[in-house]
């Protein structure tokens, strides 16, 4: 169970992918590591994997800070990482019409479907959604993280524990 923030506050660092399609399970092997760290109370991480539709759902629970980790093709170098805000000024995140595949939903379509669900029973998404992603080398049908992605693993670790440390602070 996880120890209670002082102030009530809740964080979940969501690891997403496939571990099937090679580098595209940086966000698994990420929670996966992070689960090993000391982290601030009321900080959670899960292994979310493919189950976009258990994200969006499992928010509905109140967090006020979503940490999702996946990979994310930019166009810079394998193994770059990248911090995102996902949030838009007013919080909200993305509303685009969501396409409800549970094995294909992107972070961008669970963050919609969870504008939608909120809607609908009057839930409050989180007040701030971070994306720590990394630049993919290999998509393809294969175990295992490329070396440069491998190589980034710790980094992530460390960049999502000074996330959920200044949150937690703030």
């Amino acid at each position: 169970m996880t120890p209670i923030a002082p102030d009530g506050a809740r964080t979940l660092v969501a690891g997403v992918g496939n571990i099937l399609l090679g580098d595209d399970g940086f966000g698994v092997e990420t929670a996966r590591r992070l689960a090993q760290e000391e982290l601030p109370a009321g900080v959670e991480v899960a292994d979310i994997g493919i189950r976009g539709v258990h994200l969006a759902y499992r928010l509905l629970d109140g967090y006020d800070t979503l940490v999702i980790v996946d990979t994310t093709a930019r166009g810079g170098e394998p193994g770059t990482l990248y911090l995102i805000d996902a949030g838009t000024p007013d919080g909200t995140g993305p509303t685009a019409d969501v396409l409800l595949d549970g094995h294909r939903m992107s972070p961008d379509a669970v963050l919609a479907l969870l504008a939608t669900l909120c809607a609908g029973t009057g839930a409050t998404p989180p007040r701030r959604t971070l994306v720590v992603g990394c630049e993919p080398a290999c998509l393809d049908e294969t175990l295992g993280l490329s070396p440069q992605v491998a190589a980034a693993v710790p980094e992530a670790v460390r960049m999502v524990t000074d996330l959920v440390r200044q949150e937690a602070a703030a």
